[in-house]
């Protein structure tokens, strides 16, 4: 594989995003802000070919993607999740089997510790406070403004939306959807749908 495959003029590398709804167009705002990668165009089912999204071009849909591949190496999911995590976990899937890249990507105005991890195909969004020893798994939304406490384990295809707080030493299962403005205790274990603006014990 050559070193610019994906790259136009050997600048930024290009990305694919699938999905053309309200998190896609959230998501192009962190990827243009933090400035790592050009985004080439949406993958989406529902809309045409030329169709846009903010200015983007929409340039095929789910089918297209393995010969998009052959052009582009990274990719990122614009699928929000609320109710459940199986279109995400399709689409990941997908991308993985096409060998896809899918990267971290993270808002210049969230805060990372530096003592945090966070896996393949996770978004942090703006203004997001992840705190030491966090460890966030593949496939995850951190929305906008969520704090995430120190020690907190957040597992793959998990959604933590707009102005929640986990607590710390919190581990939130696999596929869970924590709700805005959601407040979980701390030291506890979370493995539900929660909704917005829950107390968790």
């Amino acid at each position: 594989m050559k070193d610019n495959e994906s790259k136009e003029n050997n600048s930024q590398p290009l990305i694919l995003i699938l999905g053309a709804g309200g998190h896609c167009r959230s998501l192009i705002d962190v990827i243009e802000l933090e400035n790592r990668f050009k985004i080439v165009g949406i993958i989406d089912n529902e809309l045409r070919i030329g169709d846009k999204v903010l200015e983007y071009e929409v340039i095929g849909n789910d089918n297209d993607l393995v010969n998009l591949r052959k052009k582009y190496k990274y990719a990122i999911i614009g699928v929000g999740q609320i109710r459940t995590a199986k279109i995400r976990i399709k689409l990941f899937n997908l991308l993985k089997s096409l060998k896809f890249i899918l990267p971290v990507i993270i808002s210049p105005r969230a805060y990372v510790s530096k003592y945090a991890f966070i896996d393949e195909g996770s978004v942090i969004m703006h203004d997001v406070l992840v705190n030491v020893n966090v460890k966030i798994g593949k496939n995850c939304i951190i929305n906008t403004k969520a704090l995430i406490e120190h020690d907190v384990i957040i597992e793959d295809n998990s959604h933590i939306s707009t102005g929640a707080i986990v607590n710390g030493g919190t581990i939130v299962k696999k596929n869970t959807f924590f709700g805005s403005n959601a407040v979980s205790k701390e030291y506890i274990e979370i493995d539900t749908f929660v909704k917005a603006g829950s107390l968790v014990k």
